[in-house]
This record gives C-alpha cells, structure tokens and sequence, in this order.
C-alpha cells in the first residue's frame, strides 16, 4: 500500500470512529438538495478530536508541499473550511483569509475576509467536495479579486463525476486526502457495515440523484 493510500484509509477510520461519517443505507438521510443518502458527513466534529485534527493538518501540509509547493497563502471555505484552513496557515506560518457564501450586506460589504495581496499565489481548504459547485464559487470570488488560486484540498469528496467535470472546466486542480472508495472498503474491513451494504453503498454512488427514489 502506498502513502496516499496509508493516508486515506487511516482518516477513513478516523472518520468512522468519532461518527464524522454515518453509513445508513437501509434507512438514507435526506440531503438539502432533495437526495437520498446512505451517507452523512461532517468533518467538523474532527476539531474535537486533538489526534485526529493534528492528523489531518498534517496530511493537508504534505499534500500542499507535494502537489503545489510554496504558495503565499491559505483560504479556507466558510464554514467548515475556515477551522483546517487556519490550522494549515498556522503550520505553514502564511498568512489566511476566508470566503464568504454570500457578500455582506452591511459594513465593508467583505466576501473575502482578512488580508493577503492581489497577485499572490493562494491554495483553497475545504472540508467536503460533493458537486463542487459551492467550492468553486470561493475558487471564482478569490480569482476576481486577483488572487492566483493554485488548487483546492479537500479532506473527502464522494467522487462523483460532476465534480470531475466541474474543476476541470474551471480549470483548477483539487487533490482530497480520503475519498468514498476508500471510506466504504475501510467500512467494511472494520466491520461497520456488511457486503450486501456495500453493495447499496456502490449503486448510490453511480446514480445518486435517483437511488432510492
């Protein structure tokens, strides 16, 4: 097993263990966008957990050196990016700014918040990567301001196609430290769930939008 993948199914059991990831594919989950889910995710409860929390900024600084090198500064996705993108800036000792969902409607009006100049190199943290469509708008809001984005990190993406096509087309890399794949084989091999729920796990990923519909 290589390193990206000792790194993989090691936060994939991290995530399992403090139930960030629950696997219910008998009984799925109803996501905002109307989906059925056999998964629910939420990285944030790993900022509770001082092993796993240090694990994962430490793989997001060797995943950053490794695919991008020096860069000038850290933006992190509100919210959930905020958190790892300050913990990454912090270990890189770069400075760290946060895009906003939405611009302010009061005061300076700020989507962007803090200070890094325009022309610096910048890379994206974020928590999740499903579609990509919230990612890439922060991707978008720093190149408007001038920003030189060189990739987003993620701590998982679901892999679905979409997402693929859709950081291809705004032509910026992402690299994610865990990813479905690996989440439910780690599943299984920890006996978090059986075959034949590995089986429902793999139809949903190749049809999400319709599975149990």
């Amino acid at each position: 097993m290589d390193e990206k993948d000792l790194c993989a199914y090691s936060i994939a059991k991290y995530l399992l263990q403090i139930k960030a990831v629950k696997l219910s594919p008998n009984e799925p989950f109803t996501w905002a966008s109307g989906w059925k889910s056999p998964i629910y995710c939420d990285n944030r409860k790993t900022l509770s957990f001082p092993v796993v929390r240090t694990f994962i900024r430490q793989e997001f600084v060797k995943l950053i050196t490794e695919q991008v090198g020096v860069v000038d500064a850290v933006a992190g996705v509100a919210t959930a990016g905020i958190p790892q993108g300050v913990l990454v800036a912090q270990d890189l000792g770069l400075p760290f700014v946060y895009v906003r969902s939405s611009q302010k409607n009061h005061g300076l009006e700020n989507k962007i918040e803090g200070v890094v100049e325009s022309g610096q190199s910048i890379v994206v943290i974020e928590d999740l990567i499903s579609t990509g469509g919230s990612s890439l708008n922060a991707v978008s809001t720093l190149r408007e301001a001038g920003y030189n984005v060189k990739a987003m990190f993620a701590i998982f993406t679901y892999g679905f196609p979409i997402a693929e096509q859709n950081f291809k087309e705004a032509k910026c890399p992402f690299y994610t430290l865990c990813n479905y794949e690996k989440l439910i084989q780690k599943a299984l091999e920890e006996e978090y769930i059986t075959e034949n729920d590995l089986s429902l796990l793999k139809q949903w990923r190749l049809s999400p939008e319709t599975w149990g519909v």
